[in-house]
């Protein structure tokens, strides 16, 4: 079993290791919460290692790596995140492996288990719309919510992209988005004339009536304690609280829980249904995968082509309702 204390402490050896992996990640310029993850998966490895067989990071084989993958699925973990902490184990690994402190990556000679078939929810065009029409856009957080949304449907971002958004992402003149996203891959994203009217009145009358307050609604968690006032500082997020603060994805979702509540849609409306609802509806419209890979901001094909088993299902279902010979 694997326990939840700190699992490399007591753990020179591991700790040394995880130090120089995490400098590693820095030098290649990966957010705080993509290092977060792999030191997380890794000192997940690092307890099994250190409670189970006493083992060092370079005393690790294929063997044990299986045997920590079983460890893995016998205390609950999903086959995914099972795949998951392998895949960090192959990053750590190659790390040591580049630096001459091993001979082999013996994460390369462990499979991961093969995951569930997995389709993503997606909304109808009708349901989209009718969300983004339900936000009245008349206060600020309105204004707020209307346009963040439209951002998500209408570009496929995901919630952290939104909120890492700084006023001078937006190309006005172009009406072009510039996203950070993961791996620090920046990409241009178009936005259309619905999301670029509902940014508009956000900047013009939403934004700075947030910038000016201090109150927080209902759902955002006020800032820290003696916080110099918002107004009085110089805040670049491109999307603001009440308290005049960046927002933050857990922010993002519960808004968005909120307007989904009042639209009458079925639960489980979260803002990667809207960039999934964005992909299949450029699919369905005529768009081709590589186009929808960029704008996604896919590092590899295979994680777009998910789209086109969603479009498949949907075409079955066509044709088994309209078709004499179904």
């Amino acid at each position: 079993m694997l326990t939840k204390k700190n699992p490399i402490e007591g753990q020179p050896r591991w700790q040394a290791a995880l130090a120089g992996f995490d400098r590693a990640l820095r030098a290649r310029a990966l957010s705080e919460r993509t290092r977060r993850a792999y030191g997380s998966d890794i000192e997940r490895l690092a307890a099994f290692a250190g409670e189970a067989l006493d083992l060092g990071p370079a005393e690790l084989g294929p063997r044990e790596l299986r045997r920590f993958a079983q460890a893995l699925s016998e205390g609950g973990d999903s086959k995914a995140t099972v795949a998951r902490r392998l895949a960090a184990a192959r990053t750590f690994y190659r790390h040591l492996l580049e630096r001459g402190e091993i001979d082999a990556n013996p994460a390369d000679l462990v499979s991961s288990p093969k995951r569930e078939s997995y389709l993503p929810r997606v909304l109808k065009a009708t349901e989209a719309a009718g969300l983004l029409d339900r936000i009245p856009a008349t206060t600020p957080l309105e204004l707020r919510d209307r346009a963040l949304l439209e951002l998500a449907y209408g570009g496929g971002l995901r919630a952290q992209e939104i909120v890492d958004l700084e006023l001078t992402s937006l190309d006005v003149d172009s009406e072009q988005v510039r996203v950070e996203g993961k791996g620090g891959r920046s990409r241009v994203v178009p936005l259309g004339e619905p999301g670029w009217r509902a940014l508009e009145r956000y900047l013009g009358r939403g934004r700075t009536a947030l910038l000016g307050g201090e109150r927080t609604e209902p759902g955002e968690e006020a800032g820290p304690a003696g916080a110099e006032p918002a107004r009085l500082r110089t805040e670049t997020a491109l999307f603001v609280s009440r308290s005049g603060r960046r927002l933050s994805t857990s922010d993002v979702r519960r808004r968005l829980a909120i307007w989904t509540r009042r639209a009458a849609l079925a639960g489980g409306v979260s803002p990667h249904t809207l960039r999934h609802s964005f992909a299949t509806h450029l699919l369905e419209g005529g768009a081709d995968l590589r186009s929808i890979q960029e704008l996604l901001g896919h590092a590899s094909i295979s994680t777009t082509q998910v789209y086109t088993r969603v479009d498949s299902r949907r075409l079955k279902s066509a044709y088994a309702t309209a078709h004499p010979r179904a």
